[in-house]
């Protein structure tokens, strides 16, 4: 029986993908947990997983023929586990844990993460707590996104609320301290899931090609009455922005159709109405602040507003 299975899903990451395995496997190996590796290339052209195939053949090796989205292939991974085959639940990993492949995995992040998700019943989703290369401190769990997080994005906000609770952050004393708190959700780089929240919940929706699919999977987990939590002794590194950074105008759309999606699924209709309008009017703004050079940004940012506003 596997305790714990780790999906990390690459593209274009050759630069990342090797010190990420390295520290994972060094970890893992240390925890005496029983573990799988998974990892879903989605069509990289810069030999990422050929630098898997080469240097970790200990690590099942998925290579997609098309790029479908963070989601889609992770739910790759979960199916090849058996997933939504049917099988029993004992044949399943205990625990499944998903992870950016701009990471560095130090020791005993691992069991840590694993020993707080399987210390209640309740308990369906925990979140490392991360930091920057340099060792600086990273907002590693968010509450639930609402119309102050839409405002902050857009309009003239205190660096004080942007911060904190109204721009939906935990106080930075929490994760100082080595107790683990409760949160609505981790970030999407380091989130380990029990077997069980996964069988209710059924994955990824695949609607969301990129970005907010953390948020969504997290919020029906709620939903269903399991709780979350940031584990601050459970330590990595998250460069942050690999993938993402390597087509800002695409990058843009992805994040508000997410985000569109995200309001249409978890918001009450006044609710949706209201952040429709926020985001119409700040896309706007930010239209108005553009240099005339940039030209498809600029066109990605019509195409938000059109997307608002249909």
């Amino acid at each position: 029986m596997t305790d714990l299975a780790v999906v990390i899903v690459t593209w274009n990451n050759a630069a990342e993908i090797d010190a990420a395995l390295r520290s994972l496997f060094a970890d893992l190996n240390a925890s005496g947990l029983r573990c799988q590796v998974w990892v879903v290339d989605s069509c990289s052209r810069d030999g990422s997983a050929a630098i898997v195939r080469q240097r970790f053949a200990e690590a099942r090796l998925i290579e997609s023929e098309r790029n479908d989205g963070f989601g889609a292939a992770n739910n790759q991974a979960l199916k090849a586990m058996g997933f939504g085959s049917g099988a029993p639940a004992d044949a399943l990993p205990k625990a499944v844990f998903l992870l950016n492949p701009d990471t560095i995995t130090h020791a005993g992040a691992c069991a840590r993460l694993f020993e707080t998700l399987m210390s209640a019943r309740d308990i369906g989703i925990v979140g490392a707590r991360l930091t920057f290369p340099d060792g600086s401190f990273q907002h590693s769990a968010f509450h639930f996104p609402g119309l102050r997080q839409i405002w902050a994005e857009f309009f003239p906000t205190p660096g004080r609320f942007l911060d904190g609770a109204f721009n939906g952050r935990y106080p930075r004393a929490r994760y100082a301290a080595p107790e683990p708190f409760e949160i609505d959700f981790p970030l999407g780089a380091t989130m380990m899931l029990k077997r069980e929240a996964i069988l209710q919940t059924g994955g990824f929706d695949e609607r969301f090609f990129l970005y907010c699919e953390e948020v969504d999977w997290a919020w029906r987990i709620r939903k269903m009455g399991w709780r979350a939590f940031c584990v601050p002794r459970a330590h990595i590194t998250h460069i942050g922005g690999g993938s993402t950074s390597q087509a800002r105008p695409r990058s843009l759309l992805n994040l508000w159709q997410s985000r569109l999606r995200l309001a249409e699924l978890h918001y009450p209709a006044w609710k949706r109405r209201l952040a429709r309008q926020l985001i119409a009017i700040g896309m706007r703004r930010k239209l108005a602040q553009l240099a005339a050079a940039d030209g498809e940004l600029k066109q990605a940012c019509r195409q938000v507003i059109e997307m608002a506003q249909s």
